[in-house]
């Protein structure tokens, strides 16, 4: 079992940054792949960026663009998104996720079922 649980989500204002963290506990974390997925309101839900278990590998979905960057501390058991330049269309629940994998495949990475465990999620409201 993992568990695992987010935090820094809030209200930002267009063209600002938040870090969102996720802290891990149970098995070994440095063994498990790591996405960060969001969902809006009506929408499905959505990778926004992926690390493997090493950090070696990162994915991002295709709206990223640059603005996001996703890293790990493996001797924190935290994996964090730094989020910047933020667009009104960021809007959503953001959820953690762990895969007990050593995956490093980018379509491995993306894939939501692979992703066995699941944070309970953090708002993220960008206001324009």
């Amino acid at each position: 079992q993992v568990q695992l649980v987010e935090s820094g989500g809030g209200l930002v204002q267009a063209g600002g940054s938040l870090r969102l963290s996720c802290a891990a506990s149970g098995r070994t974390f440095s063994t498990c792949a790591m996405g960060w997925f969001r969902q809006a309101p009506g929408k499905e839900r959505e990778i926004v960026a992926a690390i493997s278990w090493g950090g070696g590998t990162t994915v991002y979905g295709d709206f990223v663009k640059g603005r996001f960057t996703i890293s790990r501390d493996n001797a924190k058991n935290t994996v964090y998104l730094q989020m910047n330049s933020l667009k009104p269309e960021d809007t959503a629940v953001y959820y953690c996720a762990a895969a007990p994998k050593p995956y490093t495949r980018d379509y491995l990475l993306k894939s939501q079922t692979e992703y066995n465990y699941w944070g309970q999620g953090t708002q993220v409201t960008v206001s324009s």
